[in-house]
């Protein structure tokens, strides 16, 4: 079946949709760690001893930087869980919106041109284009929510 504009156009609207629906959600992962606590007389001591615990941390990176945070178990551990599931399909969601924009941009047609003089200008305007710098423009946080954005994290 062949693809149309107006298919995709549907698509990612229901998309957008989606989008909507997906909540709360953080970056990182959960990990279960045993800590020894360093006495030599405590248990944890011994050989094949793995250590006190299981300990849940989350763990993310932001900017570079490495993040954790111990959790507890039970309530809290389960909104970090959840979190983070929503996190991946938030991701999943943009991943497909942007496969279904690439399509419809393929899809779309350029622009006629009416005449010579609107052809001398849009080529005097690509020529400026390409003169830019290499480097990719970032949104970080700071530049979308100020530097006080209320995440401690960043």
């Amino acid at each position: 079946m062949k693809e149309t504009i107006e298919r995709l156009e549907r698509k990612r609207s229901d998309l957008y949709k989606k989008l909507q629906e997906v909540g709360d959600f953080r970056r990182g992962i959960i990990s279960v760690v045993y800590r020894k606590c360093g006495k030599k007389n405590c248990a944890c001591a011994k050989e094949g001893h793995p250590g006190h615990g299981p300990v849940h941390l989350w763990n993310t990176t932001i900017k570079g930087k490495s993040y954790a945070k111990s959790l507890k178990l039970g309530p809290e551990l389960q909104k970090y869980l959840d979190e983070i599931e929503s996190h991946k399909k938030f991701v999943k969601l943009c991943e497909e919106i942007v496969l279904v924009n690439e399509r419809i941009c393929d899809l779309r047609p350029a622009p006629e041109v009416k005449d010579d003089q609107e052809m001398a200008e849009l080529k005097k305007n690509c020529r400026n284009c390409s003169s830019g710098s290499t480097k990719r423009n970032r949104t970080d946080y700071e530049s979308v929510f100020g530097r006080e954005g209320g995440n401690r994290f960043f």
